[in-house]
């Protein structure tokens, strides 16, 4: 059996978890503080985690923030605080299972310290990178002690100083998508924007819609808040003539699904994944880039010249990504 650790911030690792597990060929147990999603396949064991980051009751009474709990044990970890119940519960309940249920490889998106719990229990360990500056002492360990690292992205495209010693376990898969392999419909005539997820704030958003609108254009805003969440945008993806997004990995994997023109926003993330990201978009010729702080007024003209664009999504490589994910991880199995 297969052991994967979900990471529970964004979207961004259930849906790559959503778009591989079809492919796999053994059964897989999944570990995350996510509630079970609703598309999982019914036969896919879910095992829902105790939160880790919330205040807890110290043995003499007194509540302790864990961040005041040496959670990075002197910078050699990234999150593991003194005393926290929730954490120790999490890594047991792993352990626990591991080694009841026999668990042969683990799949790690993302978490320093679940790689190096997976790899002292003896399991063969894909250890699941994101771009950015990684450098740093916890990011090195998990690296090294992988069996193999899964860069869910081109080679070349992003820099990764962080996996230059580690190269020969690295297996760039190309962007994974759950829209890989769907058809598009018909392109519609119209100018059409999207402006796709959490990616501004309500005041440069709203003032966006308004002078895009002042210029011809249709805007449709989704994904910004819970109200606006829809299930599958896919028809909104591919019936747009521009779209703007934040840069993380599965959003620019759907982007390069879609064949969308697309302005990307690189938002603030730890090791400036999402800059790193909408810089190399950039300089591929994929996507015109954005910061943070971008202006209403700046992103109409980012959206009227990407109106314009041609990209060759092809090179991001979403065709068939999920698949050679699930071939790494499957490598060694009988």
């Amino acid at each position: 059996m297969i052991g994967w650790y979900v990471h529970h911030h964004g979207f961004g690792h259930v849906s790559r978890f959503l778009a591989v597990q079809p492919h796999l060929r053994a059964p897989v147990i999944a570990f995350s503080s996510m509630p079970r999603p609703a598309e999982l396949a019914a036969d896919v064991e879910w095992v829902l985690l105790p939160p880790d980051a919330e205040p807890f009751d110290a043995p003499d009474g007194t509540r302790v923030d864990p961040r005041d709990a040496e959670p990075t044990a002197r910078g050699h970890l990234h999150w593991a605080p003194h005393g926290h119940p929730g954490h120790r519960e999490r890594l047991a309940t792993i352990a626990a299972t591991a080694a009841s249920r026999d668990l042969q490889t683990f799949v790690v998106d993302v978490s320093a310290e679940v790689v190096a719990l997976a790899r002292l229990l003896g399991a063969r360990t894909v250890a699941v990178t994101q771009p950015g500056t990684r450098t740093d002492a916890p990011h090195a360990l998990a690296y090294g002690l992988a069996d193999r690292i899964v860069a869910p992205w081109p080679e070349g495209a992003v820099p990764t100083p962080g996996l230059a010693a580690h190269e020969d376990r690295v297996a760039w898969t190309g962007g994974i998508s759950r829209f890989d392999e769907r058809e598009a419909p018909d392109p519609v005539d119209e100018r059409r924007v999207l402006l796709l997820g959490q990616v501004l704030s309500a005041d440069v958003r709203g003032e966006l819609t308004r002078r895009l609108s002042e210029r011809g254009w249709n805007v449709t805003s989704v994904g910004h808040d819970d109200a606006s969440r829809v299930d599958d945008p896919w028809p909104l993806l591919t019936g747009s003539t521009v779209v703007v997004s934040a840069a993380g990995q599965n959003s620019v994997a759907d982007l390069a699904a879609s064949g969308a023109r697309a302005v990307v926003i690189g938002q603030d993330r730890p090791f400036d994944e999402q800059r790193a990201t909408a810089e190399g978009l950039e300089a591929w010729g994929l996507a015109r880039r954005a910061d943070g702080d971008v202006s209403a007024e700046e992103l109409v003209d980012l959206v009227e010249r990407a109106a314009g664009d041609a990209p060759e999504w092809a090179r991001w490589r979403v065709a068939g990504a999920a698949a050679r994910m699930a071939a790494v991880i499957e490598e060694r199995l009988p």
